[in-house]
């Protein structure tokens, strides 16, 4: 067993005693409330898993990491973790102070020095880390429209770790792991990184890597944040215990790895290896795009194929780990096994059967067979229960113009038809009706009228949720806002654009509400089509103009293109 795996890996908590007296004096301190993202990367921080970190990063970690991946001290780290605030927030703050970190729920979890506060170009981390300023990037998407503007960085002392309430045995620091790995005598262990469900591929390539590096297997599966539209943790997690009984015993152990994963490509492989060498891990299996976030804006990939190998297999002396290359699995239908894809020689006399992710995400969508080859029926059964056929799943649509384009019409008229229909309960989240019930005390303001958007997606996105359909007719001229909202909603169900392309001019002849009229006498501030921008709506799942076309026909328009996305029968 190597050294590294026998000492334990210096964590940032104080002991139960200080700690008790730290959460008293900490009452005193200002605090920030922590975001989803930061609670996982304060909890790695915390209990060793980012070692050799000692807090949020300082601007000389930070740019030397954007650079070229190292720390201030030269040591290899290609993440940035850093604990980004409102600009607001960190004016009242003096360097040198100490500020108490708080879970959502207000709970103290550490505190933290301030050493340094800065603005940072977000352009150039973008492009350094992830290769591209691409708001099609969730990372960066992340980085532009979610984070804080400012970057505190400082030492934190730890005073208990994030509770989970869900899977708590399956939980554990790098130092239990090592202490388990300790206890079994296990030399090697080769770890296996998913943020999916496992299926037979997967378990295959899991054998195979175990046995090339004569090695034990971790599964360890990120249970943070993935990437938005994966399979919820708490679905991957039952399909993991699922198959575990298909896996020796003695040779496999599964553990959940509560990490905020960026889809960082190339960089995430690295920082996933250095995560693994810190849990005493000593060989790491890299895929094919790992952690790769799909295409960018001009429909090509992020990442090459293997450009995360590459990189890992440059830096594997100092990670401290060994990689295993993941090889593509292919099921051989003659021999009834699987194997990889470039060590079959007989490829042009036998039959290659393979399902990609997309085509499993639209057979559990349509309700279609899932063959026994592919994946373990207790899987299917899991996910199936989580993600029922796409007509009997909630969906939201939102239709989005100018005032006065017929949005509130149509959508009354789609309610009855859908309601005709039966099968699922509908929900109308009309403009007006929300202000008078949602939004009473919100202005007119872009900032009001985001916040007026924004709460119209989250009870879409909990209507669709629970298996309904919302309605939404607000104006909802900004294309981010629009995006947000599409991201909210797309975690539960599908999300359908209707862009009710009525002209200005016409809204204006219409004019039923007489607001065109005040608002070109001035007396409407940041009118939306006066004084205000309208982004038009670049991709939407429908347009439908309604001049000249009967307001039954608009709705129709809208009924077959649900049909066609299958989300109601015909």
């Amino acid at each position: 067993m190597t050294a590294q795996m026998m000492t334990p890996i210096p964590e940032l908590y104080v002991s139960h005693e200080s700690s008790q007296k730290l959460k008293l004096e900490a009452a005193d301190l200002v605090s920030h409330d922590l975001t989803a993202r930061q609670v996982c990367d304060l909890e790695l921080l915390m209990n060793g898993g980012f070692n050799p970190l000692k807090g949020f990063m300082s601007e000389a970690d930070y740019d030397g990491v954007v650079s070229d991946m190292r720390l201030a001290s030269g040591a290899l780290w290609p993440m940035p973790i850093t604990l980004d605030v409102a600009d607001e927030f960190a004016g009242k703050l003096e360097l040198g102070q100490d500020i108490a970190l708080r879970d959502p729920e207000g709970v103290i979890l550490a505190t933290m020095t301030v050493t340094d506060r800065w603005m940072p170009d977000k352009s150039v981390e973008a492009k350094g880390v992830f290769g591209a300023d691409d708001s099609a990037h969730p990372a960066v998407n992340y980085l532009h429209n979610t984070a804080g503007a400012v970057y505190l960085g400082g030492p934190v002392t730890g005073i208990q770790q994030p509770v989970h309430y869900d899977f708590r045995a399956r939980r554990d620091t790098p130092n239990e792991l090592r202490a388990y790995f300790r206890k079994l005598g296990w030399r090697k262990v080769v770890a296996f990184q998913t943020r999916n469900p496992l299926h037979r591929a997967h378990q295959e390539l899991t054998f195979r890597a175990a046995k090339e590096v004569q090695a034990n297997l971790l599964i360890h599966p990120v249970v943070g944040m993935t990437k938005p539209g994966d399979v919820d943790h708490f679905t991957r997690v039952r399909c993991y215990e699922a198959v575990l009984d298909q896996y020796p015993g003695s040779t496999t152990a599964m553990s959940l790895l509560n990490l905020a994963m960026r889809m960082g490509g190339p960089r995430e492989a690295v920082w996933h290896g250095l995560i693994r060498a810190n849990h005493g891990c000593t060989h790491f299996i890299v895929g094919r795009d790992h952690a790769g976030p799909g295409k960018n804006s001009a429909g090509e990939d992020f990442y090459g194929p293997y450009d995360a190998q590459d990189l890992f297999r440059k830096y594997q002396s100092e990670i401290g780990v060994e990689m295993v290359d993941f090889k593509h699995m292919v099921y051989v239908q003659e021999r009834a096994q699987y194997e990889p894809m470039d060590e079959i020689e007989d490829k042009d006399d036998v039959t290659i059967l393979n399902i990609s992710g997309t085509e499993l995400r639209r057979r559990l969508q349509e309700g279609l067979e899932i063959p026994e080859w592919f994946s373990f029926p207790e899987v299917v059964t899991e996910l199936r229960r989580t993600r029922p056929a796409r007509a009997k799943q909630g969906f939201t649509v939102f239709f989005t113009g100018y005032s006065g384009s017929g949005k509130s019409t149509i959508a009354n008229a789609l309610m009855v038809k859908l309601m005709e229909m039966g099968g699922r309960p509908v929900t109308l989240l009309d403009g007006d009706i929300v202000r008078k019930n949602l939004s009473s005390e919100l202005g007119f303001s872009k900032e009001h009228r985001d916040l007026n958007i924004r709460r119209i997606g989250y009870v879409a996105s909990e209507i669709t949720k629970n298996g309904g359909i919302a309605i939404c007719a607000p104006i909802a001229p900004y294309a981010t806002t629009r995006r947000a909202v599409r991201e909210d909603v797309e975690e539960f169900g599908a999300f359908v654009e209707v862009h009710v392309a009525t002209s200005l001019e016409e809204c204006e002849r219409r004019d039923r509400k007489g607001l065109y009229k005040l608002a070109r006498a001035g007396k409407i501030k940041e009118f939306t089509g006066i004084s205000d921008p309208y982004d038009i709506p670049e991709t939407p799942e429908l347009r439908v103009e309604t001049e000249k076309v009967d307001v039954d026909n608009c709705a129709h328009q809208v009924i077959l293109k649900l049909e066609q996305m299958g989300l109601i029968k015909g």
